[in-house]
């Protein structure tokens, strides 16, 4: 008998710490290191991370940065904020690309 294996599912949670690498310019990535505070719609059919930045981006912390979706390159996880809430009927933010 096949036993199934619950896998578990990742997705980016507002207030946890991320460390995203995003294209930037013609020879360089671009970093952004800071708290996901959630999606935005960018026009008609762009979709965004809203992040506030943390201190390493010195003068400009503090500040929200939107990253568009295509040009993220990779995500680091750096600290995940626990959900209190254990409610899966509750409202989640999703992308479908």
């Amino acid at each position: 008998m096949n036993e199934e294996k619950k896998e578990k599912k990742m997705e980016l949670t507002e207030g946890s710490l991320y460390k995203i690498t995003s294209l930037g310019g013609r020879d360089h990535a671009l970093e952004t290191e800071g708290i996901f505070k959630g999606f935005i719609s960018i026009g008609v059919d762009e979709t965004g991370l809203l992040m506030e930045l943390s201190k390493s981006h010195g003068n400009i912390a503090g500040k929200i940065r939107i990253v568009p979706l295509h040009v993220i390159l990779l995500i680091d996880v750096l600290r995940v904020k626990e959900d209190l809430k254990k409610d899966d009927d509750k409202v989640m933010s999703h992308y479908v690309g």
